[in-house]
């Protein structure tokens, strides 16, 4: 699962993620990438599941790459606790996706391994997306 080894503070605030992506938002590394068209926090486990999905379609040929990481903590505290007494303990790690944001991106795989590997994967994520394909990208 993913998540930061060490962390400067053990919590933080929740936050709006307002606006669209403007770093990540485009293909850096791959030819095929994994777009997101909404805001949302996706969790370490989502990630994962995604990978694992994206991995075993294309049967660990040509190369994937993550472009989001988990390093935001979201905190609970346990079932039938009264209000009050600060705030809770941190329960797993999110990353924050803003519409734009490149999630995955993927290479050495022909086009169609590559978009049902894509979908695939985005079944996994609470996010809508859209398959992108680099500009320059010659069959």
């Amino acid at each position: 699962m993913l998540q930061p080894k060490k962390t400067k503070f053990r919590k933080q605030h929740k936050m709006k993620a307002k606006g669209n992506a403007t770093r990540g938002a485009d293909i850096a590394f791959g030819s095929f990438g994994l777009k997101s068209l909404e805001t949302a926090w996706i969790t370490g486990r989502q990630l994962e599941a995604a990978r694992i999905a994206l991995t075993r379609y294309m049967k660990r040929e040509g190369q994937s790459w993550i472009r989001v990481f988990p390093d935001k903590p979201i905190t609970k505290k346990p079932a039938e606790v009264r209000m009050g007494k600060g705030k809770g303990a941190p329960e797993y790690w999110v990353a924050v996706i803003k519409p734009g944001t490149i999630m995955f991106e993927a290479e050495g795989v022909p086009l169609n391994v590559a978009k049902e590997a894509m979908r695939l994967a985005s079944q996994k994520l609470p996010v809508l997306t859209r398959f992108i394909v680099r500009r320059d990208y010659v069959e």
